[in-house]
């Protein structure tokens, strides 16, 4: 494998947060994967893997794979630990060392999307704005994931799949380019452009084709990470991730550094398998709390703007405005209030509850109607996306998101860049 600018070690002259891999193992081909949290029916996970053993997803998801159908997490974390054994033994990762991974999106008709593969300093997450740290986790979680990641990187020894990290730019250190995210851009468009052949690209489920080119110690490594390291880091995507290396111990966790610039947020939507009262029952006192609900002729599609979200029930899609509280900004977000007043007091549901299913923008309206329509599902809500300005506003002011509220594109592809954990982190 060709690794770019391998030369002499050089000193950084940037004191940073972000870190090369110490010991990598990048993809030959095949192994790219979605991550284990973006779909809205474990059985399309279970299909994956039976089309492709070999994708990075086996690994991950262990139980969702056929053979392991029935059996819990926990009890298949030793085939994980199997699938990854054989696929280094099988030439489907190779090895490098104190690297970092220029990573490259395209798809046609878009601009491309640019990020870097390397490490980040675990201590410097911040969930609060009186908790100091240049890492900034934004939303609410699900504890029992968190706990699965755990568990998997314990077991496995390695990281498969990056937190997304947002270079905002934001309270750049002395020294540092004014414009950090901007200039971080240009340096990875301009590095990739540079790099030559890649070392191997993969195509999603989308048509996007990924790819990456490692880059050993030298000028243009150091280079990248002191302008990756130059601000603030907003987790766009990986809120669970980044939480399993606090509660693994582990002092650095494995991340994509991007820019605005190679980002969009898509609709993050709900689906709830059943209703807990009539749908007349739900509307009632939908309008009992103060909204106003109007019906909707024609093909239910996802609101263009917020203040406004859509319900579709029993074949009738409603245009609903929630009352706003007396809360702040992020307590009245469309999604904090169809969390607290359609899901939690009309509908008497907890966020976790098994009857709702988080759905992503990778899923049109069509899709989550279409469940109502076939039964799968007796209620669909669709709710505008989250602007990235509003977005970097709310984590900037250290706010955290509500749950699942951000479906960003594209996303980080699983499997291309593993990092292995030290004895000592993987504890």
């Amino acid at each position: 494998m060709r690794v770019a600018g391998v030369g002499p070690a050089v000193a950084s002259r940037h004191m940073t947060v972000v870190h090369p891999i110490s010991r990598a193992w990048i993809t030959t081909g095949g192994t790219g994967a979605q991550n284990y949290d973006e779909f809205a029916d474990d059985a399309e996970i279970t299909e994956i893997i039976r089309t492709n053993p070999h994708s990075a997803l086996a690994i991950e998801m262990p139980h969702r794979a056929p053979e392991s159908l029935g059996r819990s997490f926990t009890d298949s974390l030793p085939d994980a630990v199997a699938r990854l054994a054989d696929a280094k033994a099988d030439g489907s990762y190779t090895p490098a060392e104190e690297v970092v991974v220029l990573y490259r999106i395209t798809s046609p008709g878009d601009e491309p999307a640019y990020g870097l593969f390397a490490m980040v300093d675990t201590d410097q997450i911040s969930t609060s704005a009186d908790e100091p740290g240049l890492v900034i986790r934004n939303e609410e979680v699900f504890i029992a994931k968190v706990r699965e990641r755990v568990a998997l990187a314990e077991a496995t020894g390695h990281l498969l799949s990056p937190v997304l990290l947002l270079q905002t730019g934001n309270r750049a250190p002395r020294g540092a380019p004014p414009d950090a995210a901007d200039a971080l851009h240009r340096a990875l468009a301009e590095a990739t452009e540079a790099a030559g052949a890649p070392a191997a690209t993969d195509l999603d489920q989308a048509g996007r084709t990924h790819a990456i080119w490692v880059v050993g110690p030298g000028a243009r490594q150091d280079e990248l990470l002191a302008l990756a390291g130059a601000g603030e880091l907003v987790v766009a995507d990986g809120n669970h991730r980044s939480l399993a290396a606090q509660l693994g111990k582990l002092p650095r966790f494995l991340a994509v550094i991007t820019t605005p610039g190679s980002v969009a947020i898509q609709p993050y939507n709900r689906l709830v398998s059943e209703l807990t009262s009539a749908p007349e029952e739900l509307l009632g006192r939908l309008r009992g709390a103060g909204a106003r609900i109007e019906p909707v002729a024609g093909p239910p599609a996802v609101p263009e703007a917020g203040g406004t979200v859509l319900l579709y029930l029993a074949g009738q899609a409603y245009a609903v405005t929630l009352p706003a509280g007396s809360g702040g900004r992020v307590e009245n977000l469309d999604h904090a209030l169809v969390e607290r007043l359609v899901l939690r007091d009309a509908l008497g549901l907890d966020p976790g509850d098994k009857r709702i299913t988080y759905v992503g923008g990778d899923y049109p309206a069509s899709w989550l109607v279409g469940e109502v329509d076939a039964g799968r599902a007796e209620l669909a809500v669709l709710i505008a996306p989250v602007t990235v300005d509003d977005f970097v506003a709310v984590n900037l002011a250290r706010q955290k998101m509500p749950r699942k509220s951000t479906w960003f594109t594209p996303k980080a592809r699983a499997g291309l860049v593993l990092a292995e954990l030290h004895r000592d982190d993987a504890r």
